[in-house]
C-alpha cells in the first residue's frame, strides 16, 4: 500500500512549519515540502524531512512535481505558505482535493480589493484611498486627516506599514514604499488608510466557527511590532458578540468559509473596525495559544479539512495564554543570546523559543523581523499568566555590539 502523503507547498504559516509537520506525522501522514529554497529551513534538514526543489510561483511545475510524486505516493492533501496559498488552492482544484477557493483568496489578499468588498459590504473599516505616485499619497492624507497608515497593497507581517504623523513623516514613507526600501521589492501602489485608534484584537476562525478572540500589544509607533499575544482577551459579552458578528460579515463578503481565517479589528469609540482579514491560519505563536487556552489543536484540524476529514473544533478547558515577544533593542552583532534554559524551567512555561543564533546581524526594519525570539506561557488565570510570562522573560539576556559608525 501506498503512503498517504500530505503536501505543504513552502512550509505553512510564519513559524508554524514544524507544527504542520509534526501534525501531519501523528496522523499518519508522510510531510513532503515543496519548495523554492530547501535550504532555507535548518528544521527540515535536521529532521530528515523529505524536501522538493520546485518553482512555487508556477503553477504547472508544481502539478507536475505533484504529478510524479503521486506515482509514489497516495496524496491525501495539499496545503502551504500565504505567499502561495492562491497557487495551493489552484492546485487542490487541479487534482480534485479540498482546499481554499483560490479566487476567493486572490481577491482577499490583495488589500484595497479586499477593502472594497469590504465596504461594498457594509463592514465597519477605515477610511482608505489607494495612490499610485506621491502627490496622490500626499492628497490623500489631507482628505483623510493625519495620522494616517501607509502601506504596500499586498504583503504581510507588517512590513512596510507605519504611522505617518506629519507630511514629512508621509514625505519619507512614500518615498521608501515607492523605492522598494524596507519592502522587498517597490510597490507600485501606496494604501493609505485612517488610523483606526483603539486596543487591537485578533479573531482565530476555522470555516465558519470562531473558535477566539485575542488581544495584541505594540512596541511604540511609528512600527508595529508585536509585543505580546493574549487569548482570550478580557471582554464583556455584548462586545464578544459585536466582534464574532463583525468577523462572520467578513467572511459573507470576502467568500470565505473554507478552512482557517485569522482577522484583525481595532475596537474604536465606534465599535469594532476590521483592520485586515488573513484568509490562513495565523501564524506562531496563534495556534500554540489556542491549543493552550482551549485545547484545540488548529494544525491538526486544518490538516483533517485538507485530506477530507471532519473538524472537531470542541473546546476542553478555558485557560489564559500569552505570548511575548522578544524584541532587538538595538541595530548591530549578536554577541550572545541566553536565559531559555532557565525560562523554559519556570512552572507554566510552555515554550522557549529564539529565532537567532549568536554572532547573527540584527538590523531592525520595523515589523515583525526585528523579533528575535518568544517565551508561551498558561495558566487557568490571566493574572497568574502575566506573573509566569513576567518572570520568564526577565531570566532571558542577550547583548548586541553596535554596528561600526561609518567613519570608523
Amino acid at each position: 500500500m501506498r503512503r498517504r502523503a500530505l503536501i505543504l507547498v513552502e512550509g505553512g504559516p510564519w513559524g508554524c512549519v514544524p507544527l504542520y509537520v509534526q501534525a501531519a506525522q501523528r496522523l499518519g501522514l508522510h510531510p513532503i515540502i515543496l519548495s523554492a529554497d530547501p535550504t532555507c529551513d535548518d528544521y527540515l534538514a535536521a529532521e530528515g524531512i523529505q524536501t522538493m526543489h520546485v518553482d512555487t510561483s508556477n503553477l504547472d511545475a508544481l502539478i507536475s512535481e505533484c504529478s510524479r510524486l503521486r506515482a509514489t505516493y497516495d496524496i491525501a492533501g495539499i496545503t502551504g505558505k500565504s505567499v502561495v496559498y492562491v497557487t495551493v488552492g489552484k492546485l487542490c482544484r487541479h487534482f480534485d482535493l479540498p482546499g481554499p477557493n483560490p479566487a476567493s483568496i486572490e481577491q482577499c489578499l490583495d488589500k484595497f480589493t479586499q477593502r472594497e468588498l469590504l465596504a461594498a459590504a457594509g463592514v465597519a473599516s477605515p477610511n482608505y484611498r489607494l495612490a499610485a505616485n506621491a502627490r496622490d499619497v500626499e492628497s490623500s492624507a489631507a482628505e483623510i486627516g493625519l495620522p494616517v497608515i501607509l502601506k504596500p497593497p499586498v504583503g504581510g507581517g507588517s512590513i512596510g506599514v507605519r504611522l505617518c504623523r506629519n507630511v514629512d513623516e508621509i514625505a519619507e514613507h512614500t518615498a521608501n514604499l515607492f523605492g522598494g526600501k524596507q519592502i522587498r521589492r517597490p510597490s507600485p501602489r501606496i494604501l493609505v488608510e485612517e488610523f483606526a485608534q483603539g486596543p487591537l484584537y485578533t479573531v482565530e476562525i476555522m470555516g465558519s466557527e470562531v473558535i477566539g478572540i485575542g488581544t495584541c500589544d505594540f512596541g511604540p509607533p511609528p512600527h508595529f511590532v508585536y509585543r505580546q499575544f493574549t487569548l482570550p482577551a478580557l471582554l464583556t459579552d455584548e462586545e464578544c458578540k459585536r466582534i464574532t458578528h463583525a468577523s462572520l460579515s467578513c467572511l459573507r463578503a470576502l467568500g470565505l468559509g473554507w478552512g482557517p481565517t485569522g482577522i484583525e479589528f481595532r475596537w474604536t469609540k465606534d465599535g469594532p473596525v476590521v483592520i485586515e482579514v488573513n484568509p490562513r491560519l495565523h501564524g506562531t505563536p496563534a495556534p500554540q495559544l489556542v491549543l493552550l487556552a482551549y485545547g484545540v489543536d488548529l494544525i491538526t484540524e486544518h490538516i483533517k479539512l485538507v485530506i477530507g476529514g471532519e473538524c472537531d473544533l470542541r473546546k476542553r478547558h478555558s485557560h489564559a495564554a500569552a505570548a511575548r515577544f522578544l524584541v532587538a533593542d538595538r541595530d548591530g552583532a549578536l554577541d550572545w543570546i541566553g536565559g531559555d534554559s532557565q525560562a523554559a524551567a519556570v512552572s507554566g512555561v510552555a515554550e522557549v523559543k529564539f529565532y537567532v543564533e549568536p554572532k547573527a546581524p540584527i538590523v531592525r526594519k520595523g515589523d515583525y523581523r526585528d523579533c528575535i525570539g518568544h517565551v508561551i506561557a498558561a495558566s487557568p488565570t490571566h493574572a497568574q499568566t502575566e506573573a509566569i510570562l513576567q518572570h520568564a522573560v526577565d531570566l532571558i539576556d542577550w547583548s548586541i555590539t553596535p554596528f561600526p559608525a561609518a567613519d570608523e
